[in-house]
């Protein structure tokens, strides 16, 4: 646990801004981004996939945010209102919009089709879609293909992969 410096509020370790008080947890200069180098040989003439219209951005247009807490990424999404999370596998006809994939989803029990992200009327709401291993939200399983809203800072759990929701206003 953490305690905001702010309003001495416990928050669970990992968290990113005090959902008491929404003061900032962790300096920004301690999250980390990974590099992406070029590459050495020569590029394909292949055609590039088509980029999907939902978008992982650095910019501050985003108004939800994940922040992975194992990791220490923060994907922000920007581009549409409903995002679909899960992790691509090969032959997937249907691909999720944020590919986690990249942070041990499938060692840490996430779906394909894990769970949906929509904004409808200002509010963050998350659907389970039927995953195996199920969602929760800030340690409560929810039940599949029902809607409950999110709130800035809550915690969610895809599987046993841990995201705290940050919501931009």
């Amino acid at each position: 646990m953490i305690v905001c410096p702010n309003c001495n509020h416990r928050e669970v370790a990992g968290a990113l801004f005090c959902s008491e008080c929404g003061a900032q947890l962790v300096s920004m200069n301690r999250l980390t981004t990974q590099s992406i180098g070029r590459p050495s040989g020569p590029l394909s003439d292949a055609t590039p996939p088509p980029v999907a219209p939902a978008t992982l951005a650095e910019g501050i247009d985003a108004v939800i945010s994940l922040y992975l807490v194992e990791s220490g990424q923060l994907l922000n999404l920007v581009g549409r209102t409903d995002f679909t999370l899960g992790r691509v596998a090969e032959g997937q006809p249907i691909l999720p919009d944020v590919d986690l994939s990249p942070y041990e989803a499938f060692s840490l029990g996430v779906s394909r089709l894990h769970a949906s992200l929509k904004v409808v009327n200002e509010r963050v709401i998350i659907t389970d879609l039927g995953s195996s291993n199920g969602t929760r939200v800030n340690g409560q399983k929810i039940v599949p293909h029902l809607d409950y809203p999110l709130n800035h800072g809550d915690m969610i759990a895809l599987g046993k992969l841990k995201i705290q929701i940050l919501i931009r206003k």
